[in-house]
């Protein structure tokens, strides 16, 4: 009877241990949303930016991975590219804001023009949910263009 409370007390563990990688595996890091950021600036100064918006339009290509994706706007705050909301594109988002009244778009232009790259923190439902979470972005001037870069990890 110890032996097999003991075994099923360490199989319980490991499969909670082996549970809790496994979700952490689908969950985007900081680490990746900088390198998808600067894979995406580099991609819009090697071919273009036209030619590079369907691929970063694309909501199942190579810049929408685990619970994250990057978005694109010009420094007026035009959203150029969100492959999760595609209704935003081609709109002035430059007022938008979250649900507690921060307008984090103005606030992301100001840090492109400011400082180039750096994070910030908004509001913003995570895809496939309509309540916003906490979300935390790397925002990324394309080095010699007036183009932003973003992606962000929910908290």
């Amino acid at each position: 009877m110890r032996k097999t409370f003991a075994f099923l007390s360490c199989f319980l563990f490991l499969s909670l241990l082996y549970t809790s990688w496994i979700m952490a595996q689908d969950h985007a890091t900081k680490e990746e949303c900088v390198a998808k950021c600067k894979e995406a600036a580099a991609l819009i100064k090697d071919i273009g930016l036209e030619a590079a918006l369907p691929k970063l339009q694309d909501p199942k290509g190579q810049f929408v991975w685990k619970d994250s994706y990057v978005y694109v706007q010009d420094l007026e705050g035009k959203m150029l590219a969100h492959p999760m909301v595609p209704a935003l594109v081609g709109k002035n988002s430059s007022g938008l804001k979250d649900v507690n009244g921060f307008n984090f778009t103005a606030a992301i232009v100001t840090l492109a023009n400011e400082k180039g790259e750096g994070w910030i923190e908004y509001m913003w439902p995570k895809p496939g949910e309509k309540t916003p979470s906490q979300k935390v972005a790397f925002v990324y001037r394309v080095p010699g263009e007036k183009i932003i870069v973003c992606a962000g990890i929910y908290e």
